[in-house]
């Protein structure tokens, strides 16, 4: 034992820091847990989502396919719809993001008269041909996105919309 012996100003000074200390500790923790939980959690699923599109029904003219899936921001969880325009190309299937890489309206399938045969983008008139390559002369300047793709089941199963890197 020390010779040294504490005072009591000493040892309430000891005390009640270890006891801020470990109070402060107490209510810090649960409030850093809550803002790093959810950025720990793994995701769940896969990185396709389900289509109700068959891949058999699938032809060489585009074709509006909807797909739900759900999103998680921090603590809120939504249901989310998104669009791809879906056709085959020979024995290729070839899947189209519907926003207009110029100001992101929403694109269309051969709705402008003038010109059959081409996404129309109607917000300021920009074409696409039937592969989503931007026409020159048109506000887009870059080609449509095209979504990764794979089959399973007989099913279409779509991932994220990638920008096309031939282009």
């Amino acid at each position: 034992m020390s010779k040294e012996r504490v005072s009591r100003r000493q040892f309430l000074s000891y005390t009640l820091t270890g006891v801020g200390g470990f109070m402060a500790a107490g209510m810090l923790m649960p409030m850093v847990r809550f803002a790093v939980d959810p950025v720990l959690k793994a995701e769940e699923g896969g990185n396709f989502i389900a289509t109700k599109q068959k891949v058999s029904e699938i032809t060489d003219e585009p074709v509006r396919v909807d797909f739900t899936f759900k999103q998680k921001d921090a603590w809120y969880e939504s249901d989310v719809t998104n669009t791809a325009w879906v056709y085959k190309d020979g024995d290729k299937i070839v899947a189209l993001s519907p926003t207009c890489k110029h100001l992101g309206c929403t694109v269309n399938w051969n709705t402008d008269k003038e010109h059959p045969n081409q996404f129309f983008c109607p917000c300021h008139y920009g074409r696409y041909t039937k592969d989503g390559t931007n026409i020159k002369g048109t506000p887009p300047l870059h080609p449509l996105d095209v979504y990764p793709y794979k089959e399973k089941d007989g099913f279409l199963y779509l991932g994220k919309a990638e920008p096309r890197k031939e282009a």
